[in-house]
């Protein structure tokens, strides 16, 4: 039987509680309903004392070094930050500044952002895909974007983001499941090497 594939949610969230992070788990919830999943999320801003400071990566404390790891060595992400000035955060690049170039060739990465109104939106499509891109990863077809209308208490609240969420997962569950069943073959593979 095949492992659980890893999914790991990055909010770029900078406060507690965060409706980056509530998208995020949102969007992970929907991936876990259908795929067998451990799931993880991993706030930037629980990290942000630890990580602001760093140049390289040999100076990152544990903490920020594990998880790290953890979105180096998922199967699957999902992404989503806060847009600030029509960009995603500084602390959400900076963390990926650290992750390692070849670390997410071919993974499925799923966009999403959220932002005070409609006009920060592009984000997903002028900010995120390109920096995804560079790391060669898989990003979906279909990102999700959030005002804070669309949420009460930090629980996506609008129907017709709650349905473009759902849709969202719809259309990447085939590269997903084909994530999940490609692993074992490849492990089989490593292990045969």
């Amino acid at each position: 039987m095949s492992r659980p594939l890893r999914l790991v949610a990055v909010s770029g969230g900078l406060q507690r509680p965060s409706k980056s992070a509530a998208l995020a788990e949102h969007l992970s919830d929907l991936i876990a309903d259908e795929v067998p999943c451990e799931q993880r999320l991993v706030e930037l801003g629980q990290l942000a004392p630890q990580l602001a400071g760093a140049v390289w990566r040999s100076q990152l404390p544990e903490m920020v070094a594990r998880e790290l790891a953890a979105v180096e060595q998922a199967d699957v992400l999902v992404v989503a930050t806060p847009v600030f000035r029509g960009a995603y955060t500084g602390l959400f690049k900076h963390f990926f500044d650290f992750v390692h170039q070849d670390a997410l060739i071919d993974k499925p990465v799923l966009l999403a952002a959220t932002g005070g109104s409609e006009r920060h939106a592009l984000v997903i499509d002028h900010q995120l895909r390109p920096l995804f891109s560079f790391f060669q990863a898989r990003t979906l077809p279909l990102g999700v974007y959030a005002t804070d209308k669309d949420f009460v208490d930090y629980r996506l609240h609008d129907e017709t983001l709650i349905q473009r969420a759902a849709l969202a997962v719809q259309r990447a569950l085939p590269l997903v499941e084909l994530m999940h069943r490609a692993r074992p073959c490849l492990a089989e593979e490593m292990a045969a090497a």
